[in-house]
């Protein structure tokens, strides 16, 4: 029996780790692009990251926007990446 289930029960999968598919430098600032798989399409979100005082210091973002590919959410989510640095700096991880 648990050889039957094996081949047609449910398998349980972990979700995945988020990756960056792409990084850019900016201003200081390291930029990576991490969209993930949202109802059938690749929500834009990303992480920006700069070393002050020794420590480093990180703010994830999500935005509403949504792609068909993975590449085309990564690219919009370093131009975000760019947007959120310039507008904010150093105060973006207040």
């Amino acid at each position: 029996m648990s050889f039957l289930k094996s081949l047609f029960g449910r398998k349980e999968t972990a979700p995945a780790e988020p990756v960056a598919l792409k990084t850019a430098e900016h201003k200081g600032f390291t930029i990576r692009a991490m969209p993930f798989q949202e109802g059938g399409q690749h929500q834009l979100a990303g992480v920006i990251e700069k070393e002050i005082d020794g420590e480093l210091k990180s703010h994830s973002f999500i935005r509403a926007d949504r792609f068909p590919g993975a590449q085309e959410a990564a690219d919009f989510a370093l131009v975000k990446g760019r947007q959120l640095i310039d507008e904010q700096g150093e105060k973006i991880f207040k």
